[in-house]
């Protein structure tokens, strides 16, 4: 008889938790929010945009000509890392910073003659990966989440760079010419910068976006002769595109999956919007003349997070063992 209780109470617990979980999902479009740049006072600034593009807030205010971008959430939405040349003695020369989200208590992380960019965290939040040009050439490195114990992963003749972890923290995709200097692809590899794998390069591949659940990869690809978004499953299979026409740069998925952001526009000018995971209902949130800039996190959910708390999955079984 306790059996029987004890699998009837798991079944109540388990349907308790997909209901909350359907409930909450429910709400992430009222919650979520995306950070971008955009053009202002003759450089980038970075603001913060509800996804029904309402209340944009401005959160750097830097003097002309200083470029402030690439920026993306950590997993906890506490803090935001970001490139800039404020500190620089050359314009084209970037660091990477981290500051809160409300734009405060801004804190230098890389001290290098190179620039330094792409900055994306770990999903624990303890690393961040990043794009350097401090050996002479683009590598991907990885160091400490306060800066420290920066360490090269590809140590390639090649230009490495646009990194993006896997949701489980176990490897990083990757943009490298490596097989080919006329021909881009996305590289896989473990987080110490073994087992490096080729997944696609059909003419040119690059900015890839690991789908939450690990099981995909979103990238952009020019081998039908302009920019558009395809997906892939997370080994290179099954590419499939998503868009057409062109013009379509900086996938990147909402944290329950079901859609994707991008950057779209003629020109150098660009606007961002989000659509279904499948490319279906696209809505441009920004809708202005200015250049938006974008990365693979710039999605963050705290309704969403509260279900998937940082490093970790929801398992019924577990919690219901508890």
């Amino acid at each position: 008889m306790k059996k029987y209780i004890y699998v009837l109470t798991m079944f109540a617990a388990i349907a308790f938790f997909y209901a909350i979980t359907l409930l909450i999902n429910a709400q992430v479009s009222e919650h979520a929010k995306i950070i971008f740049s955009s053009e202002m006072n003759e450089g980038l600034e970075i603001f913060v945009i509800d996804t029904d593009s309402k209340n944009i807030q401005r959160l750097t205010d830097s003097s002309a000509g200083t470029r402030n971008f690439a920026a993306s959430w950590d997993p906890t939405g506490k803090k935001i890392a970001f490139c800039s040349n404020r500190e620089s003695d050359r314009s084209e020369i970037t660091d990477i910073y981290i500051m809160d989200t409300n734009g405060q208590n801004i804190q230098r992380l890389t001290h290098d003659p190179k620039s330094a960019s792409c900055p994306i965290w770990s999903p624990d939040g303890n690393k961040i990966a990043f794009e350097t040009y401090r050996d002479g050439n683009y590598e991907i490195y990885i160091m400490d989440a306060d800066g420290r114990n920066p360490r090269n992963l590809t140590n390639n003749l090649a230009r490495d760079s646009t990194p993006t972890w896997s949701p489980d923290g176990n490897k990083i995709a990757f943009v490298s010419d490596r097989n080919n200097q006329k021909q881009y692809g996305i590289y896989m590899m473990n987080i110490n910068g073994k087992n490096v794998e080729l997944l696609t390069a059909m003419g040119f591949d690059s900015y890839p976006a690991w789908s939450p659940d690990g099981t995909k990869i979103a990238f952009v690809s020019e081998r039908d002769g302009s920019p558009n978004i395809y997906v892939m499953d997370a080994n290179g299979n099954n590419q499939k595109k998503l868009t057409n026409n062109g013009g379509y740069y900086w996938p990147a998925w909402s944290p329950d999956g079901r859609r994707i952001a991008f950057l779209l526009g003629p020109g150098k000018k660009f606007d961002i919007f989000v659509m279904d995971a499948d490319g279906q209902n696209p809505v441009n949130l920004t809708n202005n003349n200015e250049t938006e800039w974008i990365t693979q996190q710039c999605w963050f959910d705290p309704a969403f997070q509260a279900i998937y708390p940082v490093g970790k999955q929801a398992i019924p079984w577990g919690w219901v063992k508890q």
